[in-house]
C-alpha cells in the first residue's frame, strides 16, 4: 500500500505573490513511515500538500511515487489520499456509504463496497456506526471517518492537512493514538502538516522545518529538538537559548563562560544551543562541588507556565532560560548553577 515519495527542487510561485510559495524544495519520505512538515502559517505546507496530490502544478521540480515521476498524472489516478482540516463528508451519504465510496466509483459492486468499508470504519474505532448520517458524528468522528474514506481508497500515499487543528486537546491526542494505531495496521506512507510542535513530535517519524517555502531542515524528532541545522530550525522547534561564541580545544567559549562541546564538534565560530527543558538549576551551595560544566549566575525571572516554571538565569553578559517544576522554588535574585549536560548541548557552525 505504501510508496516512497521523493520530493526533488520544487518551484512553485502564485501569479501576484512577491515571494514563491516553494522554493527548490527536495525531500524525501520513505514508504511507511511519517513526516510532519511543519512551520508558521504562510509557509507553504498547503502548497506542498497540493503539489503532492496533483492539485497544483509545480513550476519546476518533480514529485516521485514508487520510482515514478507522476507530473501530468491526474489527481485521482496519483495513488493519493488527503485529508483536510475539515472532513469533507458527502452529508447525504451514510457513514458507511462515505468510507465506500472510492470503491464504488471504481466500478465495485455496493455489497462488495460496502463489507470493505466495514473494515475501515472498525480499523478507525467506529464499527457499529455505518448507518448513521454526517450530522449525528463529533468533530473527532467526522476526522475518523474522512481517515477511513482515505484508506479505503489504498493510496501509496496518504496527505493530512492539519487535520486535528480545530479538535480540543483531547480529541487530539486520541487522534494521534489513532493514527499510531492506522500505521501499525496498514503502514501507508504519510506526510502531516501540522503547526503543532507536540503533534509533529508525537505522531511522525521525521520532521520537515518549512518557511517561506525553504526547507530549513529535516531530520528525526530528536534532530529537529536537539541537533537543528540552523538558528531559524531551533527558533521554530521553541528553542530559547543561543549563545554565539567559539569552540577550540573541545569547549564553547562565550559571554556564558567556557562549556563542555561533544567531541565531535568541530573547531570555529558557532552558537551554542541547548533545549531549556535540558538546563538543570541547582541551589548555589557553596560548600558542593559544581557539576562539570555548571555556571553560576542569578535568577531574573521566574514564570509558571502550566506544570513547568520557565526560569530566566543572567551569568555575567547572558542569559539562558530553564524549564523546572514549580516545586523548585527560586526567586528573583537567588544564586543558582546551571548544569548543562554536554550530551544535550548542540553547536550550530558559523
Amino acid at each position: 500500500m505504501s510508496a516512497d515519495l521523493v520530493l526533488d527542487g520544487l518551484d512553485k510561485r502564485f501569479p501576484g505573490s512577491p515571494t514563491p510559495a516553494l522554493r527548490a524544495f527536495s525531500l524525501t519520505v520513505a514508504a511507511g513511515t511519517c513526516t510532519a512538515v511543519l512551520g508558521p502559517s504562510g509557509s507553504g505546507k498547503s502548497t506542498l500538500l497540493r503539489v503532492i496530490a496533483g492539485l497544483e502544478d509545480p513550476d519546476a521540480g518533480t514529485v516521485r511515487i514508487g520510482g515514478t515521476d507522476v507530473a501530468g498524472v491526474a489527481a485521482e489516478r496519483r495513488g493519493v489520499g488527503m485529508v483536510f482540516q475539515r472532513s469533507l463528508l458527502f452529508p447525504h451519504l451514510s457513514i458507511l456509504d462515505n468510507v465506500a465510496f472510492s470503491d464504488r466509483v471504481s466500478g465495485m459492486s455496493r455489497r462488495a463496497a460496502r463489507s470493505r468499508a466495514d473494515d475501515y470504519l472498525e480499523m478507525v474505532q467506529l464499527q457499529g456506526f455505518g448507518e448513521r448520517r454526517v450530522g449525528e458524528l463529533s468533530g473527532g468522528q467526522e476526522q475518523r471517518v474522512a481517515i477511513a474514506r482515505a484508506l479505503a481508497a489504498e493510496p501509496a500515499v496518504l496527505l493530512l492537512d492539519e487535520p486535528f487543528s480545530a479538535l480540543d486537546p483531547a480529541l487530539r491526542s486520541d487522534m494521534h493514538d489513532l493514527l499510531e494505531a492506522v500505521r501499525r495496521a496498514v503502514s501507508p506512507t504519510i506526510v502531516l502538516v501540522t503547526h503543532d510542535r507536540d503533534e509533529a513530535a508525537r505522531a511522525s517519524d521525521r520532521i520537515a522545518l518549512v518557511e517561506h517555502g525553504v526547507l530549513l531542515h529535516e531530520g528525526t524528532v530528536r534532530e529537529a529538538y536537539r541537533q537543528p541545522q540552523n538558528l531559524r530550525a531551533a527558533q521554530l522547534m521553541g528553542g530559547r537559548n543561543a549563545i554565539a561564541g567559539e569552540v577550540r580545544d573541545g569547549r564553547h567559549h562565550s559571554a556564558l563562560g567556557s562549556v563542555p562541546v561533544p567531541p565531535e564538534t568541530p573547531a570555529g565560530a558557532g552558537t551554542l544551543v541547548i533545549r531549556q527543558e535540558d538546563v538543570a538549576v541547582l541551589a548555589d551551595d557553596g560548600d558542593r562541588a559544581a557539576p562539570s560544566g555548571a555556571i553560576s549566575g542569578v535568577v531574573e525571572s521566574v514564570r509558571v507556565t502550566g506544570a513547568r516554571s520557565d526560569i530566566v538565569v543572567r551569568c555575567g553578559d547572558a542569559a539562558l532560560h530553564a524549564e523546572a517544576p514549580p516545586t523548585q522554588r527560586c526567586q528573583l535574585g537567588d544564586r543558582v548553577r546551571l548544569a548543562l549536560p554536554t550530551t544535550a548541548v548542540h553547536v550550530i557552525a558559523g
